[in-house]
């Protein structure tokens, strides 16, 4: 397999300043790479070929012309469909939005161009990101590298999948309750959810306000760290923006360190429910961790337990409430009734009738109901209740530890089309990363090795506005268990991801 697209973002970086290797051949690798593979793998929705050549181009000249560039630039990355880019097609995995063009740049996106990026094309996804596998794209399920009858996760399956896939060294995907963390456990990649107002939303078709946020996917953490830092930072067309420096995570990721950190090991997710694999490689990362110089403590946040109930009302209510502009007039696709009058309520029933999916009707028919008169107490404001109590644990917790540390997923990747008849399974397979988003708190899921040969993810999560600790510590326990490995766990992959 060409080295180009088994090297890391942070490696290419180096080679491209030194001149090793020009930008139009690194692009032109992972095209290539694409080209081959992506058929099976489902990844990319879009492939940006002529403007991701020209962007590199650009960038070979002016390194060429002597000009002072971005660490980044050169390095390409692929862009979760959600996320809206002007020149390519932004569907966010429905017909809703099938072929519609963005007339503008989300800010990652210009925050991307300015680093001069070149954007490989625009990944698959759940439906309006509603899904923990992507197969509820209306494009198609994406496939797990590792399994092509396995799911990747989701909703931003597509994301990790190219990563996992070597079809892009870095991409850009959008967390509401795990989704860019449950992907990467699945996997074998890294994900963050940064802290909520750490990157900008502006531009990010919105599915929950209050729990959505735009993060990297990488296969490194360093890599990650290195991409954060290029889309974070404050945005004033973002009414929920941090107005606080991004911080040095790159400095972070560079010195992994847990000597003399209390890790908290978060009682309430562990134990039933989880895989054994799952747990046996928790339990080997905390042994690691331990003889690195931490101090391991347990902690107990007793109402996570109630996150995934609250959750599934706060999400599906904000939900129906975004999408209720996808009415036939307004934006999208206009779908007419058969017969009969033409009013507006008719129209608006046949096209979201033909427009959305069932699990995106499932949803909005579940917000609607809790947000209607004489229920909105009894459950919308009840569960905004319970994520105060939410945050109030995680409160606590980090009064008696730096960061926590849980597996990310229960399980491994399961097999495509396994649970779409069962919901309820489908939903439970985000239980251990929908507390951060109830919260706001930066969490990051790092690989923690295999289970019967499938990838497990190892989430740590840190309080708000402390994301170079994540950094820190998911580097750190990253070069112990590739020390372990003898090297990055996507190498042992045997199917796509596997270097050949």
């Amino acid at each position: 397999m060409n080295e180009l697209i088994t090297s890391s973002a942070a490696v290419l970086a180096d080679k491209l300043a030194a001149g090793e290797v020009s930008a139009v051949e690194v692009t032109q690798a992972h095209l290539d790479r694409i080209s081959e593979v992506d058929g099976a793998v489902n990844a990319f929705l879009h492939v940006n070929t002529d403007e991701a050549l020209q962007v590199a181009a650009d960038v070979d000249k002016a390194r060429a012309a002597g000009e002072t560039l971005h660490t980044l630039a050169g390095v390409p990355i692929a862009i979760k469909d959600l996320i809206v880019t002007k020149g390519q097609p932004t569907t966010a995995g429905s017909k809703m939005l099938e072929g519609w063009m963005s007339p503008y740049d989300a800010t990652v996106i210009t925050r991307i161009r300015a680093a001069r990026m070149p954007m490989l094309g625009k990944t698959n996804l759940d439906e309006f990101a509603m899904g923990s596998s992507t197969e509820h794209s209306a494009y198609g399920p994406t496939r797990n590298p590792w399994d092509l009858d396995r799911i990747p996760g989701g909703s931003g399956g597509g994301s990790a999948a190219a990563v996992a896939a070597f079809e892009a060294p870095l991409a850009l995907g959008t967390d509401t309750g795990g989704s860019i963390r449950q992907p990467a456990a699945v996997t074998g990649s890294v994900g963050v959810k940064p802290t909520y107002g750490g990157v900008s939303r502006y531009g990010a078709i919105a599915m929950a306000s209050s729990l959505d946020q735009i993060g990297p996917v990488s296969r490194t953490v360093l890599d990650a760290a290195l991409l954060q830092e290029v889309i974070g930072g404050h945005d004033p067309r973002d009414s929920t923006s941090l107005p606080d420096p991004v911080g040095n995570l790159v400095e972070a990721a560079r010195n992994g360190n847990v000597a003399g950190m209390r890790i908290g090991v978060i009682k309430e997710l562990q134990g039933e429910g989880y895989e054994a694999g799952v747990l046996a490689r928790f339990s080997e990362s905390l042994e690691l961790l331990k003889d690195a110089g931490a101090e391991i403590v347990e902690v107990s946040c007793p109402n996570f337990k109630y996150a995934l109930g609250a959750y599934y009302l706060i999400m599906p209510s904000e939900a129906s409430s975004n999408l209720a502009k996808y009415d036939g007039v307004r934006y999208g696709l206009r779908a007419l009734p058969a017969d009969g009058p033409m009013t507006i309520e008719r129209v608006m029933g046949a096209t979201r009738a033909a427009g959305f999916g069932d699990e995106v009707k499932r949803r909005i028919i579940l917000g609607t109901y809790a947000l209607s008169a004489g229920y909105y107490d009894a459950y919308y404001g009840s569960a905004q209740k319970v994520r105060t109590l939410i945050q109030r644990d995680f409160n606590a917790a980090f009064t008696q530890a730096d960061v926590l540390i849980s597996p990310t997923s229960p399980n491994t990747a399961f097999k495509l089309g396994e649970k779409l008849d069962d919901p309820l399974a489908m939903y439970l397979n985000d239980v251990a990363t929908i507390p951060a988003n109830m919260a706001g708190v930066p969490g990051i899921s790092i690989p923690g090795g295999l289970a019967d040969g499938l990838p497990v993810g190892i989430q740590f999560l840190a309080p708000v506005r402390e994301d170079a600790r994540l950094y820190r510590a998911g580097a750190a326990l990253e070069g112990m268990l590739e020390k372990k490995w003898g090297g990055p766990l996507l190498a042992s992959a045997p199917v796509l991801g596997g270097v050949k």
